[in-house]
This record gives C-alpha cells, structure tokens and sequence, in this order.
C-alpha cells in the first residue's frame, strides 16, 4: 500500500494508478464481502491518494466496483480451460466448463452477485463473459452439433439454456446454503448433466415434446432394450 502524501505520478504512469486503484478496490471487496462496505474513502487512503483522483480514472463508485467484478471474471476463462479435459467428448466438456462456472461462482459470491445484477445496458462484466465464458460454451455446443450429437443451427439458444441452469444452482447454492444439498458439487453435476442429456435426448425425439411425449418415447425405448 501507498501511504499518504504519495507524491504526483510521473508522466505516463496514469495506467500504474488506475491499476493501483483496481487492486485495492479488489482487496477490499475481498475482504469486506459486500460492495457496500467498500468506499471511495477507503481505497483513496489504501493507495494513497485523494478521492478526485480516483474520478479521474472511473465515473463514480458503481463504475469502478463494475471495473473490479470485470477483473475477477477474467479469470473464469482460465479456470474453465482448466477444467475441461480436452480428450472428452463435446457433451463431457459442457459439463465440466458448466461445473467450473459453478465452482468459480460460489468462491467469488459477491463478485458473482454483483454480476448478475439486473442492468438496463450490458457493462463490463458483460464483455467478459461474453469473450470468455459464452465463447467455451458456444464452441463447445458447435462440436456436440459437428458431432452429430445435438441438431446443428445456432447454438446460442442452447448456450443460453445451459447457462440459465448453471446459474440456477448457483446462485442457490450460494443464497440458500442451509437447503439440505447434500454434496454441493454433487447437486450442481446433477442439475448440468440434466441439462446437457435433456437437449440430447430432445433432438433424438424431434420436433418440441411435451414432457409426456418423451417419456412415452423413453419408455417405448427402454422396452426394446
């Protein structure tokens, strides 16, 4: 940390400070748990200087705890790549970088809460997710339909069904941690595996089944077995 009376940057070092006011602002988000136990007054006294310092490099408070959250989901893209075993199967892989989102999720809970706040205008975080995150999934549901597993076609409806259930036990897990659960990282592989089989077998039956349809046909299926 910078102490107080930090004398003025030298020409060009802009880009140092802004980087000095992300990493405080991320260590006491950190520490606090909650954006709204982090101020500007603090993180100006971390790093050392005054708050209209600070405004020079983000607009206000929001803008910068944004900038903070966008930070920490750069490094979802690693954890995710991290967790695939690239020798599975396409539909293997979408429930390893499902679980991945999962894990990472409940280990950073307010950055992950902070992320999913509803917005009128994607932000930050968006962008990061959108390169990173969005990008496995996508390339991951083009091979399961390249593979002739899923039916070929844009693979954003799917991309965007897979995340609803990836966020769905998520963000459960991390609101409601007295739910008798059992192995957390068991009940959110139950829900992925859910999700990623449901598409397969939807595309096996056709067309858009009622849930009676399918397990007609599941059943009619089990009988030939």
């Amino acid at each position: 940390m910078i102490g107080a009376g930090r004398s003025r940057s030298a020409r060009g070092a802009g880009a140092q400070l802004r980087t000095e006011i992300l990493d405080a602002a991320r260590e006491l988000l950190a520490r606090t748990g909650h954006a709204d136990a982090v101020s500007i007054r603090d993180i100006s006294k971390r790093v050392g200087v005054s708050a209209p310092s600070i405004y020079r490099h983000f607009a206000d408070k929001d803008a910068l705890i944004d900038a903070v959250v966008a930070q920490v989901f750069e490094d979802l893209d690693a954890a995710m790549r991290a967790a695939t075993d690239p020798t599975a199967s396409p539909t293997t892989r979408l429930q390893q970088q499902g679980l991945a989102y999962v894990r990472f999720a409940r280990e950073h809970p307010e950055q992950y809460r902070l992320a999913t706040t509803p917005t009128i205008v994607g932000g930050a975080v968006d962008q990061v997710l959108s390169s990173g995150a969005f990008q496995h999934f996508s390339q991951t549901v083009q091979e399961c339909m390249d593979a002739g597993v899923m039916t070929p076609g844009d693979p954003l409806p799917i991309v965007l069904d897979l995340w609803a259930a990836a966020h769905g036990i998520a963000s459960l897990l991390i609101a409601k941690p007295y739910i008798p659960w059992g192995d957390t990282d068991a009940a959110a592989n139950r829900v992925l595996r859910a999700a990623c089989i449901g598409h397969v077998v939807v595309d096996m039956i056709g067309s858009d089944p009622a849930p009676d349809e399918a397990a007609d046909w599941l059943s009619e299926l089990r009988h030939r077995l």
